[in-house]
C-alpha cells in the first residue's frame, strides 16, 4: 500500500515552486484567517471520498494545522496514485519560520507601524479613533487591559493603542494582557514571537481552561468563551485596570445581529461597551467596532504577517470541529449570506449596522427591558404611554428636567457665542463636533 511521506520545512523550501501543488486541508475559517502563499483549499472529506480535482501532473504538498491530519490525507492521495507529501509541523511550524525571518530584519516593525500612520490611516486608525470618540470608550484616568488572543484582530488592536498613546495627550494607561488557556508549544511561541516582532510588551498569565472544557459534551466553545472572559476580568482587576478591550470588529457586529434574528429569533446588538455584571467597576470596550474585517486582512497581508486562529485541543486534530465552536458554521453561513446580498446591494453591511440605531419603538410588537417583556398593546391606545415600558414616573420626570436644562444651556451658549455669518456658525458647529476626533487623530505624516 502506497503511503504519503512527511518532510521537513527545510526540505520543502528546497523545492522549486513549479514542481508541486500546495494544498491546505484546514477548515475554511482557518484558511481565510491566513494561509501559505499560493495554497488552494481542499476538504479532507473530498480527498477521502475522491471528490477532489487535484491535478496529478505535479507533486502534492499538503498541510494542516500541526501536520497530523495532512499526513492522513497524504496517505489517501498516495493510494489514489499521487506523489503526495505532508508538511511536518504543519502551518504552525511554517508560521514560526516566517516570524523568525522577520525578527532578523530590523526594519520590519518600523514598516508595519508606518503602514498604520499612512496607508491604513483612513480605514483603520481613523475608524479606531472615531469609535473611541463616538462611544466614549477611553476616558482620562482609565487603565485598560488590551486582551491579546494572538489573532489578527487583537494584535492590530494592540498596535492601534500604541499609536493612540504615541500621538495624543489624553492620560490613560494600557496593559497588554494575554491569557494562555492551555496552548500547545507551537501556538505559544507564535504569539510570543509575533508580540516581539510588533513590539508589544505582553503580560501573560496561565489557566487550564482548555483542559476544563475538553470533556464537556455540549457547547464547549461557549463555556470556554465565558470562562476566558471571566479570567480576563479577574486578572485585569488584579492589575488595577477598570476596562478590558476586546478585538471584535464591524463584521462581527453585523453578523451577530443577523445570527440572532435567523437562528435565535431575537434582535440583540453586540454593544461597543458594557458594564460587567460580575466584576463591579469593570467595563468591556470594543474599539475595533467600526473597522471592517477586510481592512484588517488587508493590513495583515500587506505586511506579510501570520497569526493563529483558534488553538484549542478540539481543533488541533479534529477534522469536524469548527474553529469558532458551535457557532462557527452558523457565523460562516451568515458571512456568506451577507456577501451574497452585497453583490446586488453594496450598502447592505452599512444598512444592517444602521438598523441598530434606527429602531422605532412604536412600530415593534414588543421588547424586553431588564428581562421583562413588554407588548405594543401597553401603549397602543396612547403612544405617550410608550415610556411606561421603558422608564418609571420618577425616571421620566428626571429625564424631562435633564433634557430641558440641557436645551436651555445649549441655547444660552449658542446666543452668547453666535458667529457673525451663517457660514461661520456652521464651521464653528462642525469644529465643536469633531474636537475630540482631532485631539486623538494624529496629523498625516509626510
Amino acid at each position: 500500500m502506497e503511503t504519503g511521506r512527511e518532510i521537513s520545512i527545510d526540505e520543502f523550501e528546497s523545492w522549486k515552486r513549479e514542481d508541486y501543488n500546495l494544498i491546505d486541508v484546514r477548515e475554511e475559517q482557518d484558511f481565510l484567517t491566513g494561509k501559505m502563499p499560493d495554497a488552494m483549499r481542499v476538504e479532507l472529506s473530498d480527498i477521502a471520498d475522491k471528490k477532489h480535482t487535484i491535478p496529478k501532473d505535479k507533486k502534492v504538498m499538503l498541510y494542516c494545522k500541526y501536520g497530523e491530519l495532512s499526513l492522513l490525507a497524504a496517505d489517501q492521495l498516495s493510494e489514489q496514485g499521487y506523489e503526495a507529501y505532508s508538511l511536518q509541523g504543519g502551518y504552525g511550524k511554517w508560521v514560526l519560520r516566517q516570524i523568525q525571518k522577520d525578527l532578523d530584519s530590523e526594519k520590519r516593525r518600523e514598516d508595519i507601524e508606518k503602514s498604520l500612520r499612512k496607508k491604513f490611516k483612513r480605514n483603520i486608525y481613523s475608524m479606531f479613533v472615531k469609535a473611541i470618540c463616538d462611544y466614549n470608550l477611553v476616558e482620562e484616568g482609565d487603565k485598560i487591559a488590551v486582551c491579546i488572543s494572538g489573532g489578527k484582530d487583537s494584535m492590530l488592536m494592540a498596535k492601534l493603542f500604541q499609536e493612540l498613546k504615541r500621538h495624543n495627550k489624553l492620560p490613560f494607561e494600557v496593559v497588554y494582557l494575554c491569557m494562555d488557556p492551555g496552548y500547545n508549544e507551537a501556538n505559544r511561541k507564535i504569539i510570543e514571537r509575533n508580540a516581539e516582532l510588533l513590539g508589544i510588551p505582553l503580560t501573560i498569565f496561565e489557566t487550564n481552561i482548555f483542559d476544563s472544557v475538553y470533556n464537556i459534551p455540549k457547547s464547549p466553545c461557549y463555556v470556554c468563551a465565558r470562562m476566558r472572559r471571566g479570567y480576563l476580568y479577574k486578572e485585569a482587576q488584579k492589575l488595577g485596570c477598570n476596562k478590558i478591550a476586546l478585538g471584535h470588529h464591524f463584521d462581527d457586529v453585523i453578523e451577530t445581529i443577523l445570527m440572532g434574528m435567523l437562528y435565535a429569533g431575537q434582535y440583540e446588538a453586540m454593544m461597543p461597551k458594557l458594564h460587567s455584571t460580575n466584576f463591579p467597576g469593570m467595563e468591556l470596550i470594543r474599539p475595533l467596532y467600526l473597522i471592517h474585517e477586510a481592512e484588517i486582512k488587508h493590513w495583515r497581508d500587506y505586511n506579510s504577517l501570520n497569526f493563529i486562529q483558534c488553538a484549542c485541543h478540539f481543533t488541533a486534530t479534529c477534522s469536524t470541529c469548527h474553529t469558532d465552536g458551535q457557532t462557527s458554521s452558523k457565523r460562516l453561513e451568515t458571512k456568506h449570506l451577507i456577501a451574497k446580498l452585497k453583490e446586488t446591494n453594496p450598502y447592505v453591511e452599512r444598512n444592517i449596522f444602521s438598523a441598530m440605531e434606527n429602531i422605532s419603538l412604536n412600530k415593534i410588537l414588543g421588547f424586553k427591558r431588564q428581562h421583562v417583556k413588554h407588548s405594543f398593546l401597553e401603549w397602543y391606545e396612547d403612544e405617550n404611554d410608550l415610556k411606561i415600558g421603558v422608564l418609571n414616573e420618577d425616571e421620566i420626570r428626571l429625564e424631562d428636567e435633564k433634557r430641558k436644562a440641557q436645551e436651555l444651556q445649549k441655547e444660552k451658549a449658542r446666543i452668547d457665542s453666535m458667529p457673525k455669518s451663517e457660514q461661520a456658525r456652521k464651521n464653528a458647529e462642525e469644529n465643536r463636533k469633531n474636537a475630540n476626533f482631532r485631539k486623538l487623530n494624529p496629523p498625516k505624516e509626510s
